[in-house]
């Protein structure tokens, strides 16, 4: 019996979401750091950066995601507040 390995399919990253046109400023600077930390973690991980020519001076991942989320080149998504229990609400 002649059995070959099964090679599994190779799985393609997604491609990154980024908007076609800047998203509008942050007003939460807690949502803003949120958002800039989550990048710079991507950006230490192996993720380019989105500020182009720029980014090629030694900068830390924090400072070019905060740049990055400045400019509104990061893409985010705001989940809906979900109700807290014990909120006096009988359901």
């Amino acid at each position: 019996m002649d059995e070959t390995p099964q090679v599994p399919e190779q799985i393609q990253p997604e491609e990154p979401k980024i908007p076609a046109e800047p998203l509008p400023p942050i007003q939460s600077r807690f949502l803003f750091v949120d958002v800039a930390a989550l990048r710079a973690k991507q950006l230490r991980r192996g993720a380019r950066p989105r500020l182009g020519e720029e980014a090629q001076l030694p900068h830390k991942a924090e400072r070019v995601a905060m740049e990055e989320v400045r400019r509104g080149l990061v893409y985010y998504d705001v989940p809906e507040a979900r109700p807290a229990h014990g909120d006096g609400v009988e359901g």
